[in-house]
């Protein structure tokens, strides 16, 4: 009889879509893959409730967890509540001091709440917020990727991720960063796999590396 099959679940980067992963392909063999999109927030909701209710689509026991970016942050949030076979984050941080100095200065000054959200429409500021580049190419393939434009959801997504403040992390997490990510700079990332000349949207742009290498990371 053969052994079930895995559940991965994909969790995009904050205001992206999971078409981000459409060329993630991992071997049907030995995996199903599933693709979690964000939802609007609730007022007043904080980061923890919003997890639980992502939990909602989680239809598997004991999954592995994929997050890219903000949604690595909430993969963790997620995690807290259910058993795991694996938690992987992608160009994103396990704890408060491998944030940049940007983030928290953000959270004591408040600098993030003057940030001009109401432009969500704007693709060119909108990709500045979520993947830490201006796009000047291939405008159309970022407008697709980055296709949650409210902002409710956006004001709600700066501020929880400015605010997060966890100190400890499970050793568990599987964390893989590029060494050229302009969000997440890699000098304060610790205990990673690295990828070399990786950005910041490098699961769109190195989709290659991680079908490569996602199967065994799992695996292992």
């Amino acid at each position: 009889m053969q052994d079930p099959l895995i559940p991965v679940y994909f969790m995009p980067g904050m205001a992206a879509s999971s078409d981000i992963f459409e060329h993630i392909v991992l071997p049907e063999t030995s995996f199903e893959t599933i693709r979690l999109d964000w939802f609007n927030p609730q007022k007043g909701m904080s980061l923890t409730e919003y997890a639980k209710a992502m939990l909602e689509h989680i239809t598997h026991p004991n999954p592995v967890l994929v997050g890219v970016s903000f949604g690595g942050v909430l993969v963790q949030e997620m995690a807290r509540h259910i058993p795991t076979r694996k938690v992987i984050i992608i160009s994103s941080v396990k704890q408060k001091k491998e944030m940049p100095r940007r983030l928290i200065f953000a959270k004591y000054t408040k600098a993030h709440k003057l940030l001009p959200t109401g432009m969500v429409n704007n693709i060119e500021l909108l990709s500045k917020y979520a993947f830490g580049e201006t796009v000047t190419k291939r405008l159309d393939l970022y407008e697709r990727y980055l296709s949650i434009r409210n902002k409710t959801y956006l004001d709600w997504a700066i501020d929880q991720m400015v605010r997060w403040d966890q100190q400890d992390f499970d050793p568990g997490i599987i964390h893989i960063h590029g060494e050229k990510d302009a969000v997440f700079p890699f000098e304060y990332i610790n205990d990673c796999i690295p990828v070399k000349n990786g950005t910041h949207t490098m699961i769109i742009h190195r989709y290659k590396w991680f079908n490569e290498h996602l199967p065994t990371i799992i695996l292992e």
